[in-house]
């Protein structure tokens, strides 16, 4: 039997895991500074934590969520994304009871069983935040912020935040019956996704990428023509607020998400080399779904990158990110007769947190200064016979290109001050 991964994963390994590691800590250090702690949740939940929350009728849980039952006959889902999982864990927890505010990020694989294409595999990676307990649309415009900011910090340049508000439950509904109304003459020209749509999620017709739909699309109102007063005032507030603080966007009145639960603000940054599925990360308001769950009545707000896509549009637009540092210690072994000592140094090197390699398959000095640095070593430690009979040892600079002899009582301080 062939032994491969399953269509629509992949491994991640050197010299590619350098991105993600730049990434993910880039993200985590942003994130904490905004005031966001870290949550991790299963990868496996109740199958109707998803269907209660993202809508029955979506494509996420109609076609592409992995599902199965367990020993106990209960229906499990891989999770498709994570907030419906944050919000889980908001109440199965009672944060809402410590604090009027929790504000949460993740980094993690979610699963849809999706045909498998560039920026869009059966496992990919989410990295995102949910805060949890305020209506406030200045709330919106700090999300929308930190979004922009992990994206420029990054050093990508050609994308664009679109904006639109879906309004509130009862703007909502009122548009759906519009929407229906407004395509019952053109039903029959749509799409056969299109045609379900209008019974069970006709907002998802909005985002149909069918070129006839898209024609169709073109003539019907859009959702912000029908929110209420107080939803347009805080939509107001969320572009002043954007504004204020130099954050560029642009209202796509035609801009819907998949998942049922939002509601008022949403948004998308999408990047314009990346094709038709070209968003990198999107997110907004639910302000509804804690409660939906049997929680109290909050507000709340999140987003989500897709970790894959947001590489593509780093390689799209040329961006080395910084991989792995030269932040190392190679110690390389003249022969057998001084590898006890050299074992020894290594330990202690390792005993400091400082990362070190040392030699276990006797290779040659020149073979393992190939390997040092191929290991990107910023030092490399030579142990020989001469230098140890004078208590010292040979520092090589990998990036300097020189060396120099080191008394071995010396030479961890000297790597640490080296180092800091």
């Amino acid at each position: 039997m062939e032994m491969r991964s399953i269509k629509g994963t992949n491994d991640i390994m050197e010299p590619e895991i350098n991105k993600w590691h730049y990434i993910e800590k880039l993200a985590r250090h942003l994130f904490e500074s905004y005031g966001y702690q870290e949550i991790r949740t299963p990868i496996i939940e109740y199958t109707n934590l998803f269907k209660k929350s993202i809508g029955q009728a979506t494509d996420i849980v109609k076609k592409e969520m992995f599902t199965f039952k367990d020993r106990g006959s209960r229906s499990i889902a891989l999770r498709p994304e994570e907030t419906a999982s944050v919000v889980r864990a908001y109440l199965e927890h009672k944060l809402y009871k410590k604090s009027k505010s929790v504000k949460l990020y993740y980094v993690g694989p979610m699963f849809r069983s999706e045909k498998p294409q560039a920026g869009r595999m059966r496992q990919f990676h989410q990295m995102g935040v949910e805060a949890i307990g305020s209506y406030d649309p200045y709330l919106d415009a700090e999300i929308i912020a930190l979004m922009y900011n992990i994206t420029t910090e990054i050093g990508l340049r050609n994308f664009n935040i679109l904006l639109n508000s879906l309004g509130c439950p009862k703007d909502r509904e009122h548009y759906r019956n519009v929407l229906k109304q407004e395509l019952k003459e053109e039903l029959k020209n749509l799409c056969q996704d299109c045609k379900q749509r209008y019974n069970t999620n006709p907002l998802r017709i909005l985002d149909c990428k069918n070129p006839h739909c898209k024609k169709i699309i073109k003539k019907l109102p859009s959702p912000i023509e029908y929110i209420c007063d107080v939803c347009r005032q805080h939509f107001e507030k969320v572009k002043e607020s954007l504004k204020a603080i130099g954050v560029p966007y642009t209202v796509n009145s035609r801009l819907v998400r998949g998942l049922d639960y939002y509601t008022r603000t949403i948004f998308e940054l999408t990047h314009s080399k990346l094709g038709a599925k070209n968003a990198i990360c999107a997110g907004g308001r639910y302000d509804n779904l804690v409660s939906s769950f049997g929680g109290p009545k909050v507000g709340a707000c999140g987003f989500a990158f897709g970790i894959e896509r947001l590489i593509m549009a780093t390689e799209a637009e040329k961006i080395e990110l910084k991989g792995k540092e030269r932040n190392s210690i190679y110690v390389a072994v003249i022969n057998e007769e001084v590898k006890n000592e050299a074992y020894k140094i290594v330990n202690e090197i390792r005993n400091q947190r400082i990362k070190a390699y040392i030699d276990y398959q006797d290779r040659s000095l020149k073979a393992q200064m190939r390997q040092a640095n191929k290991l990107q070593s910023k030092f490399v430690i030579v142990v020989g016979e001469d230098e140890l009979k004078k208590g010292k040892v040979v520092l090589k600079d990998m990036e300097a290109h020189t060396q120099s002899e080191i008394s071995k009582k010396d030479l961890v301080p000297i790597l640490k001050e080296k180092l800091s």
